[in-house]
C-alpha cells in the first residue's frame, strides 16, 4: 500500500469511527436529560414515591448512559485541536452538574437539582453552538487541469485550498493559520483537522474535498515539513 492510499485508508477508517462515537455520545447525552427531566419534574411535583420508583427502575441505564456520555465526551475533547471559550465553559457546566444533582437528589434539594438539570442542559446547547460556529466552505476551490478518474493531485489542491492561509510553503500564518512546515501533528491528526476544521480558525472539508483528494493534501502537506 503506498502513502497516498495508506492515508485515505487510514482517513476512511477514522471518519467512520469519530462519527460512530460522535453519535453514541449524542445519544447518551439525549437519554441522560430525559433521565434527569424526569426526575427533576416528580421532584418539583412532590411526587416522592413515584421518584424513588423511577430512580429504581432507571438506575442500571442510567449508569450504562453516564459511563458513554463521560467516555465519548473524553474521546471527542482529546480529539479537538482547539479549545475555545465555549468548550470550556461546557466542560466547567458538566462537572459542576455532577455533585449538585447527586447532593440535590439525595437531599431531595429541588434548587440544586433545577441547577444541575440546567447546568447540563447548558453544556448540551453550549456543544451544538460550538459546533454551528465551525465555518464551512461553500465549495472547495477548482483544480485546474484534473479530469475525472485521475488520481488526486495534493499540490494542486494545496494551492487551490490552502495556500491563501499557509501559503506556497506554509508558513505564511494568515488569519492565524498553523505553520505547517513546523507542525508536530501526524498524519491522522492532519487528516482528522482538513477534514473537521479548527473552530474559528480553519473551515472544515469533509463533504467538499473527497477521501483521496483530502488524503492526497495531507500527504503533499507531510513534504513541506522541515
Amino acid at each position: 500500500m503506498d502513502n497516498r492510499n495508506f492515508i485515505t485508508f487510514e482517513l476512511k477508517k477514522q471518519t467512520t469511527m469519530y462519527k460512530g462515537i460522535s453519535y453514541t455520545h449524542f445519544i447518551s447525552v439525549t437519554i441522560f436529560l430525559v433521565i434527569y427531566l424526569v426526575k427533576t419534574i416528580l421532584l418539583l411535583g412532590n411526587k416522592q414515591e413515584s421518584l424513588a420508583k423511577f430512580t429504581k427502575s432507571v438506575k442500571v441505564p442510567e449508569m450504562i448512559v453516564s459511563f458513554l456520555f463521560l467516555a465519548t465526551g473524553i474521546y471527542l475533547l482529546l480529539n479537538i485541536d482547539v479549545i475555545n471559550t465555549l468548550l470550556i465553559v461546557k466542560i466547567v457546566a458538566v462537572f459542576a452538574s455532577i455533585p449538585l444533582a447527586v447532593i440535590g437528589f439525595r437531599k431531595q434539594n429541588k434548587a440544586l437539582a433545577v441547577v444541575s438539570f440546567l447546568l447540563i442542559l447548558a453544556s448540551f446547547a453550549l456543544a451544538e453552538i460550538s459546533h454551528k460556529k465551525r465555518v464551512n466552505p461553500a465549495a472547495a476551490a477548482p483544480v485546474e487541469n484534473q479530469t475525472a478518474g485521475t488520481p488526486a493531485d495534493g499540490h494542486d489542491i494545496y494551492v487551490a485550498n490552502c495556500t491563501r492561509c499557509h501559503g506556497d510553503d506554509g508558513k505564511l500564518g494568515l488569519t492565524g493559520a498553523t505553520d505547517l512546515s513546523a507542525t508536530t501533528l501526524d498524519i491522522n491528526a492532519q487528516l482528522e483537522v482538513v477534514k473537521n476544521g479548527r473552530n474559528g480558525t480553519m473551515p472544515a472539508f469533509a463533504g467538499v474535498l473527497n477521501d483521496e483528494e483530502i488524503g492526497a493534501v495531507v500527504g503533499y502537506v507531510e513534504t513541506l515539513k522541515k
